[in-house]
């Protein structure tokens, strides 16, 4: 447990930015205040500091890693991560920036990572709104409308320009392929994390979608051709849209180079998503968003053999939206279309778009 006080961070904000330093505000972001007094927060609980320097007033968010069972147990791990995080962020188009990355000590007082207990990273605050809003709004029974169809078409066409920067490495490319089976936040860290008694979803039916991941990993690691520049974890709560199709995203992860087959299933899964817990089918809106990502991306990038590529990385994303840990209401009956296009999906040599519902068992 993190404790904050106004004196702590404001020692922290002026060795970082100058003895000139107030800190005016801070807090849970919507609830930030400007008293004085000690607070606690759980380690992974985004805290919103808003300070001035000299006649500036800035806002920043401090962001830090709670213990958990998806390889972030040790802190060497999540130390890693945000080291990782400060040293990438700057080199990804439109991605905030981080400030600074530092640590906690024994007495709770925040530094710039020497004798480092805890890490924490310092990004600029961004306006904007989340993009699974708009998808909450569809699922909802809102009207498709022109901007839904133009940020569809601007997300497809950002992954198709950060893909477009490559990486010749193929021990890499193997070690992305080889972490989305066994890394603790991917295929092998989400099969273990489903319980026990979960329905139709048994230990047996689990092992059997890994095995088709791992088959499909030696089916792809000789692709090193295709190692490019990704996000990571390309999903609609790390989009901000502020007016019409001006965008940033937050939060990459787990390498700055993969496969873009990777970010273009995290996106689509929730088109499919939010279109079964409305529909129990891949239709209306979000049949059109979904097609035209797909048609966008391919069109713009060039990249025919994402379809290729595509099955493990759409696995481990219905893995994720499928798992009752992380999706704790979804019906027995969506859980069940979810499976069914992983395990259709993993058994087709590739993925086309306009069978989804195909996948689905629909």
């Amino acid at each position: 447990m993190a404790v904050m006080s106004k004196s702590s961070l404001e020692g922290y904000l002026r060795s970082r930015f100058g003895s000139g330093v107030r800190l005016l505000s801070y807090g849970v972001i919507g609830k930030e205040s400007s008293k004085g007094e000690q607070k606690r927060y759980g380690y992974g609980t985004p805290v919103k500091l808003t300070f001035q320097v000299g006649p500036r007033v800035q806002s920043a968010v401090l962001e830090t890693m709670k213990p958990g069972p998806f390889g972030h147990e040790h802190m060497a791990d999540r130390a890693q991560a945000m080291l990782w995080d400060y040293d990438s962020y700057g080199r990804l188009p439109r991605h905030v920036k981080a400030l600074d990355v530092g640590a906690f000590d024994l007495n709770q007082a925040l530094f710039s990572v020497a004798e480092a207990r805890e890490f924490f990273v310092l990004n600029e605050w961004t306006e904007g709104a989340s993009y699974h809003r708009d998808l909450e709004r569809l699922m909802k029974g809102g009207t498709l409308q022109k901007l839904d169809r133009q940020r569809t078409v601007a997300l497809a066409r950002y992954l198709a320009q950060i893909h477009a920067k490559k990486r010749r490495d193929p021990d890499l490319y193997k070690r992305r392929l080889r972490e989305l089976i066994g890394h603790g936040e991917c295929i092998m860290g989400l099969t273990d994390s489903y319980p026990a008694r979960c329905g139709f979803i048994t230990g047996e039916l689990l092992r059997t979608v890994e095995e088709a991941c791992n088959r499909w990993r030696w089916r792809l690691r000789d692709r090193a051709n295709r190692l490019s520049q990704v996000h990571g974890d390309f999903h609609p709560y790390n989009v901000l849209f502020r007016t019409g199709t001006d965008f940033a995203v937050l939060d990459r992860s787990r390498g700055e180079w993969g496969e873009p087959a990777d970010d273009v299933t995290a996106m689509t899964i929730n088109y499919l998503l939010n279109s079964l817990i409305r529909w129990g089918k891949l239709q209306g809106p979000f049949e059109v968003l979904f097609r035209l990502f797909w048609d966008s991306y391919l069109e713009t990038s060039g990249d025919k053999e994402v379809t290729e590529t595509a099955a493990p990385f759409f696995a481990f994303r219905g893995l994720v939206v499928a798992s009752p840990l992380w999706y704790p209401n979804l019906s027995i009956e969506i859980r069940r279309s979810l499976f069914r296009f992983i395990e259709n999906v993993l058994d087709s040599p590739r993925f086309e778009p306009e069978r989804v519902n195909e996948y689905c068992g629909g």
